[in-house]
């Protein structure tokens, strides 16, 4: 009978061992590849800092439109931008000039 006993109380202790590693292998596998573990992190990470680069590009293309602009308001008109944008948009060409036509696509 005392076996019996003893060998219940063995069996309760392991059964609370393997509940606790199991409850510890579950939440190690969520911390590290859960939808809000460390490989999400890190790959949330990654995204933003390509998406702060990609920002930055069109930041300083819209800041060298906007100054283009302001070099073509009235009172503050430059002629050399103005005469570059009247070539390329209307296509005009003196005699002397060469003009090199470059693919876009």
């Amino acid at each position: 009978m005392r076996k019996i006993l003893e060998s219940g109380e063995k069996l309760k202790r392991n059964m609370v061992a393997i509940i606790c590693l199991s409850l510890t292998l579950y939440f190690s596998y969520h911390l590290i590849a859960g939808p809000r573990g460390y490989f999400k992190l890190k790959t949330l990470e990654y995204e933003i800092a390509k998406t702060e680069t990609e920002l930055e590009a069109l930041v300083a293309e819209r800041e060298a439109i906007h100054k283009k602009v302001v070099m073509m308001r009235p009172g503050s008109i430059d002629r050399d931008l103005l005469e570059e944008r009247i070539r390329d948009t209307l296509g005009y060409t003196s005699k002397e000039e060469y003009i090199l036509l470059q693919d876009r696509s």
